[in-house]
């Protein structure tokens, strides 16, 4: 594992440690760390069969720690509004007339945005006579299955809570669209990250 790759490990490793301290709903966000712990073990183990490229495997470090910061706060209840508004004295809420918190789409979208590019280098590691289109389209059906099978997991698990905390688990906030605009961003995500990919292969 090179250096650069390293430091983003140990850096997201770092985020997760400090989500931990003084949890505020410690099932819930356990819940969702489990997939953080899943996915930390996949990246590495991934990375040490089919090596991926520094800026690949930095973005799915970069995601994951994005994601343990929103399952703290249970994606719903992420104050990017109070950070922002103290920070920059800017309000997303008062500029775009927003009712719910954003935060788990954010989330989504960045899960297509930041693991097509490692989906991409693996589908031409397997796959070497790929060419570069031809290796995204699998990267991006890879994206929109996957995100499909989690709206199902999520779906599944929320039918074994009470409906109060499936609804804090599933983040919902009363939107009954909220699936469908997740899986739809996470495909946004992927499709916009292929104009980058194709100027970095040239």
């Amino acid at each position: 594992m090179s250096p650069a790759k390293k430091a983003a490990f140990i850096g997201v490793l770092a985020v997760f440690a400090l989500t931990w301290i003084k949890p505020l709903w410690p099932v819930e966000q356990a819940l969702h760390s489990s997939l953080t712990v899943l996915g930390l073990a996949g990246l590495w183990w991934v990375d040490r069969r089919w090596p991926l490229g520094n800026g690949a495997f930095a973005a799915i470090c970069g995601f994951i720690a994005v994601h343990c910061i929103a399952a703290r706060w249970l994606y719903s209840n992420v104050p990017y509004e109070q950070w922002l508004q103290a920070s920059l004295g800017w309000s997303p809420a008062a500029t775009f007339g927003w009712q719910r918190n954003h935060f788990d789409r954010l989330i989504h979208f960045l899960y297509g945005a930041c693991l097509t590019p490692a989906l991409v280098q693996l589908a031409r590691h397997v796959w070497p006579a790929l060419r570069g289109g031809q290796a995204f389209a699998l990267a991006l059906m890879a994206i929109m299955c996957s995100s499909l099978v989690y709206e199902w997991l999520e779906w599944g698990i929320a039918l074994l809570m009470s409906p109060e905390a499936a609804e804090a688990y599933n983040g919902q906030q009363g939107d009954i669209w909220d699936a469908h605009a997740d899986m739809l961003l996470a495909t946004l995500g992927s499709l916009l990250s292929w104009p980058l990919l194709r100027k970095i292969a040239r």
